[in-house]
This record gives C-alpha cells, sequence and structure tokens, in this order.
C-alpha cells in the first residue's frame, strides 16, 4: 500500500475507499468519486471484512444515473492493485485497519465520519432518505476534498 504524501488539494493518482463490509458506504463513494473525478485518478474500494450487497444501494445510486453493475462486496485481500496514495476510511473500523496497515509506508490516510444508513428503520422511504443522505454526504464530501467544480460553478 505503499504511495506518496499529497500536497494540500491535489489530486492523488489512486484512493482507496474503505469500510466495514464495502457494501454500502464505500461502493457508493466509489461509484461517485469515479464520476467526479478525472479518469486519470485510479478509484477502488474494499472493506474490512465480507459483506453483502445491499439493494438499497442500488436504488438510491439509480437515482443518480449510477450503477454498481457486476460489482460485488470485496476485502482489502481481494484488490488486484495495493498501491494507493489516500485511503479515505468512512467507518472507525476500517480507520483502524487502514492505520495499521500502513504503519511503516507513506500513505495518506483520512477519516471520513459516516453514518451507517442499514441502522434505519421504518418505512422504506425512511430507510432510503437514510441512503440518500449519505450519498449526499459523500457527494458533497468528495467535492470538497479533491476541488471538484460543482456543475454550474
Amino acid at each position: 500500500m505503499a504511495g506518496l504524501i499529497l500536497a494540500p488539494g491535489a489530486l492523488p493518482r489512486s484512493v482507496l475507499f474503505l469500510c466495514g463490509m464495502n457494501a454500502v458506504r464505500s461502493p457508493m463513494a466509489e461509484q461517485l468519486a469515479r464520476r467526479m473525478l478525472p479518469t486519470t485518478v485510479f478509484v477502488a474500494s474494499a472493506g474490512v471484512r465480507a459483506g453483502e450487497r445491499d439493494p438499497f444501494v442500488d436504488a438510491v445510486l439509480a437515482e443518480d444515473g449510477l450503477s454498481l453493475g457486476e460489482r460485488h462486496p470485496r476485502t482489502l485481500n481481494d484488490l488486484e492493485d495495493d498501491y494507493f496514495d489516500l485511503i479515505v476510511t468512512l467507518a472507525p473500523e476500517a480507520h483502524h485497519a487502514a492505520l495499521e496497515l500502513t504503519r511503516s509506508l507513506a500513505v495518506e490516510v483520512e477519516y471520513w465520519p459516516t453514518p451507517d444508513p442499514t441502522d434505519a428503520g421504518g418505512t422504506r422511504e425512511h430507510i432510503m432518505a437514510s441512503y440518500r443522505d449519505v450519498r449526499e454526504r459523500l457527494k458533497a464530501r468528495i467535492y470538497s476534498r479533491f476541488t471538484v467544480p460543482r456543475p454550474g460553478d
């Protein structure tokens, strides 16, 4: 997982979004970043442990014109490429794992605390609102972190 230390505002050559099971937050962030960042930036996501695909993620991504396609949750061990300039962790468990993994490497690790929408209960619409909230938070964070021009700016 060796990489470079980035200058403030610099785009990484590669970024990994990491969460607990790579089922909700990190695949959502990966798809959003792939659309928002230049194609020269390699973007991937993984989980600390194996998870199951979440149909609510498919639904909220579809609302934004995105799709996971045939992609299924994967762990760090499943990654084909383990060279990243930046690892963005979205859950405490993932942050601890990333810090442990990169202890002796020159890799930037950032923690973006992101709520887990799977904790939401109630009606389908209430649950969807929680997933939409996470999608919008991730979108805003990617815009601000990578200084991507907002549409219409």
